[in-house]
């Protein structure tokens, strides 16, 4: 009697793993679903980087939870027509719960480390993609850093001097018309040199030299990895003060430096010797191959 009871035990057992991995295998499908679409449909681009860097991370974590569990129902239905013997039923149950916490530590590692990089192409294709004046249709072009201070309040300009925000300015050239878009100062961490993954971040920034009316002012930026705790500091130039119309051909600056992470330069010699150097921004690469000498860093 007591054996059929179990074997009563172990068939309701199954049925519950069995209707368990149905469910949330569902529940993963719809979750991964409902964010694509709703992605989709977003038609502004600002709204959807937003929406984007809120859930998206979020949502994939609870799609691969959710497919966790479904791995941990389906490890226990395995060898589901035996009879109830307490060590394989314990067994079989602490396999499952160590395979699904594996399936879900993995891929909340990859989430972590791995994905940022691929997110962060999404959302600069976002971001930069160039937006379409609704009342013209007209396509607007993004002021670089030094033309769209023109268009942005004091409030907004010491936002950005703070480093705390980013502003993208749009302007229609034919019409003068004119969209802000507000970014977070910081939107993805840097692929750190030791370890390899996207876990670079800012953790302190200061201003060594304030820029003045003529002069270019200096700002280090101290990163860690989060992943290795790997340190670096790197320097930046801070425009000067000066107020530049962007309506001057002559000073204009490319937008598209914007898109710019990282500039590296290969040096190939007569010999054969390879020197790869890399720099934050034109201006630096530009400033080092002038004053290059090989004959100074011959190993």
């Amino acid at each position: 009697m007591e054996q059929n009871n179990m074997n009563d035990f172990l068939d309701a057992y199954h049925n519950v793993m069995e209707w368990a991995a149905l469910v949330f295998a569902v529940i993963a499908l719809l979750i991964f679903l409902y964010h694509k679409i709703k992605v989709a449909t977003i038609a502004d681009l600002k709204a959807r980087f937003d929406y984007v860097t809120e859930n998206e991370i979020k949502t994939y974590k609870l799609v691969f939870y959710s497919l966790a569990v479904t791995v941990f129902s389906l490890i226990n239905l395995y060898a589901r027509s035996i009879q109830f013997d307490e060590i394989w039923f314990g067994v079989r149950a602490f396999i499952g719960f160590c395979v699904a916490t594996l399936f879900g530590y993995v891929f909340n590692l990859i989430l972590k480390f791995y994905y940022p990089s691929k997110l962060d192409i999404k959302l600069k294709r976002y971001r930069y993609t160039p937006r379409v004046n609704p009342k013209t249709g007209n396509k607007m072009r993004l002021l670089s850093e030094d033309e769209e201070d023109v268009h942005l309040d004091e409030g907004m300009q010491a936002e950005e001097e703070a480093f705390s925000v980013d502003y993208d300015v749009w302007y229609d050239e034919e019409t003068g018309d004119v969209k802000i878009e507000k970014y977070p100062g910081h939107l993805t961490a840097l692929q750190c040199n030791n370890c390899g993954f996207y876990t670079m971040k800012v953790i302190r920034e200061e201003i060594v030299k304030q820029p003045t009316d003529t002069e270019e002012g200096e700002l280090i930026k101290h990163y860690e990895c989060n992943y290795c705790g790997s340190i670096r500091a790197t320097q930046f130039h801070i425009a000067s003060n000066e107020v530049i119309d962007h309506r001057d051909p002559h000073m204009l600056r490319f937008a598209d430096q914007r898109l710019i992470n990282s500039i590296r330069v290969e040096i190939i010699a007569n010999d054969g010797h390879k020197k790869n150097y890399t720099f934050q921004n034109v201006e630096q690469a530009a400033k080092f191959l002038e004053e290059f000498d090989y004959e100074k860093v011959i190993d």
